[in-house]
């Protein structure tokens, strides 16, 4: 499809970018992992080592009378020790980095745990590929602990909740003046958008990114393109269903694309535009404040959502995985083994060993 080859075409010329304020050298390693690896990744792989040469070229005393990273030598790997590894993981901490998201490629930038980690793996996988082809002689990065990550506490909503976003979404009473003079205009959209996510739990890039094309209103199923590239066929739940067509027969019919990318978008601004993954987070918070003040709900909690209540009404760990796009059903279970631990309370509640 068009959209998908323009798509193509941004994360391949972001790639190429990147690639161009790196060392001369490090284009070997990206050809070598270009067959085994997404493109998100590898563009990850990129910041991250823009990073590290960065660091080296103003902290390290071998390459600090370097004119800028793109000096480094593939040679030099062989001078970096794990300590200089470890310093470098340390400085990570107070390293200037806003948390933000690219919107071409979803990924999320911080100087979190998260964050180091995805670095240090980013150089385990950099020095493994030179090591391997006996193109250096050490490999220091193996020799450096990962940071542990402590697991953060699921974040979802709750039944009567989700009824009560929906609800304000509909009726837009909370909303303030200012908000209100869109309303009319968006309601719809956000309904459907946030009905969708919620109903049949895709990611809010596989979101936006969805053509009125992809859709199959007669046997109540969509086509999504997964991690990688990959096709999925999905379906709609009847009322999710309902409020997507009423949004596409009024407010999107009524909207003319004013570039060839938006032309099929299911969701578009009011810029004529398709929807970015920023405009859908900040429409979201816009009604989430108000119905949930204390849960700090992102698209990524409304799967979260869906997943709790797909395994709460069928207990088939492996029928959630598949219809979330998981690859391993251990990251399902990481997700929602918490339920399971809800199930076995539940069952000492209900034992009696004296009857009365």
């Amino acid at each position: 499809m068009q959209s998908e080859k323009y798509d193509q075409q941004k994360l391949n010329n972001k790639l190429k970018n990147l690639q161009d304020q790196l060392p001369e050298f490090t284009r070997d390693f990206f050809r070598g992992i270009s067959d085994l690896t997404q493109i998100k990744t590898r563009i990850a792989y990129a910041f991250d080592l823009r990073t590290f040469f960065y660091y080296l070229n103003k902290n390290h005393a071998l390459f600090e009378e370097r004119s800028g990273i793109k000096d480094f030598v593939v040679e030099d790997m062989d001078q970096i020790r794990a300590v200089d590894i470890e310093k470098f993981s340390e400085y990570l901490n107070d390293y200037e980095l806003p948390h933000y998201t690219d919107e071409q490629t979803m990924i999320h930038y911080s100087n979190s745990a998260q964050g180091k980690m995805r670095k240090l793996s980013a150089l385990r996988s950099f020095y493994k590929y030179y090591y391997k082809k006996e193109m250096i002689s050490t490999n220091p990065a193996v020799l450096v602990d990962l940071p542990k990550l402590h697991e953060k506490p699921i974040v979802r909503l709750e039944p009567n909740e989700i009824v009560d976003l929906l609800n304000s979404i509909e009726n837009g009473e909370q909303l303030t003046s200012g908000q209100k003079r869109y309303y009319d205009k968006n309601h719809r959209r956000d309904l459907s958008m946030i009905a969708l996510l919620l109903g049949t739990g895709i990611r809010i890039s596989e979101c936006v990114g969805l053509n009125i094309s992809d859709f199959d209103m007669q046997n109540n199923s969509f086509r999504v393109i997964r991690k990688g590239g990959t096709q999925t066929i999905l379906f709609l739940p009847e009322e999710v269903k309902n409020l997507l067509i009423d949004y596409l027969q009024t407010d999107r019919y009524a909207l003319i694309p004013i570039d060839e990318y938006s032309q099929d978008a299911t969701f578009l601004s009011l810029q004529k535009r398709r929807m970015t993954v920023s405009a859908v987070e900040k429409m979201l918070k816009k009604y989430t404040k108000y119905v949930v003040p204390l849960k700090n709900i992102s698209p990524h909690k409304l799967r979260s959502t869906f997943g709790t209540n797909l395994y709460r009404e069928t207990g088939d760990i492996y029928l959630v995985a598949d219809v979330l796009g998981h690859k391993d059903v251990n990251t399902t279970k990481k997700h929602y083994a918490a339920i399971d631990e809800d199930r076995r309370k539940i069952a000492a509640k209900v034992t009696k060993l004296r009857k009365e």
